[in-house]
C-alpha cells in the first residue's frame, strides 16, 4: 500500500490543519481509517477513527475540535484540526485496518503512512 500524507505544518496556538492522506494498492477490505500522532518524547496515541459505516470515534483531548472524514471508494482520508494546541504537536500518521484471510480465518492488520508533522507554536 503507498501513502501520501500531506497538510503538516507549522501553525500558531488557535490556528487550522487540514491534513490528507490518499493511498493505493489497497486489495483487501478497509475496516477502518485512522490517524494516530507521536508527540515528542510520549506514545503514539489514537487521534480519530472512521469505520466503514461512518462511524466517528475520537480522542478525549480532540472532542469538539477536530474532524475525520474521507471514504475508502476514494481512497482518501482527511483530519481538519482546529483551535489547535501547543500539545498537538506531533507526528501524524495515517492508518488503515485492513480484513485478510478467508471466511473461516480471517484476521485483521494494519498499514501505516509515513507520517507529517504538526507543529504547534505558542
Amino acid at each position: 500500500v503507498q501513502f501520501v500524507e500531506s497538510g503538516g505544518g507549522l501553525v500558531q496556538t488557535g490556528g487550522s490543519l487540514r491534513l490528507s492522506c490518499t493511498f493505493s494498492g489497497v486489495t483487501n477490505t478497509i475496516n477502518l481509517m485512522a490517524w494516530y500522532r507521536h508527540p515528542p518524547g510520549g506514545q503514539r496515541e489514537l487521534v480519530a477513527s472512521i469505520r466503514s459505516d461512518g462511524t466517528t470515534t475520537y480522542a478525549n483531548s480532540v472532542k469538539g475540535r477536530f474532524t475525520i472524514s474521507g471514504d475508502s471508494a476514494e481512497s482518501a482520508v482527511y483530519l481538519q484540526m482546529n483551535s489547535l494546541k501547543p500539545e498537538d504537536t506531533a507526528v501524524y500518521t495515517c492508518n488503515l485496518e485492513l480484513a485478510g484471510g478467508s471466511s473461516r480465518y480471517p484476521y485483521v492488520y494494519d498499514v501505516w503512512g509515513q507520517g507529517t508533522q504538526v507543529t504547534v507554536s505558542s
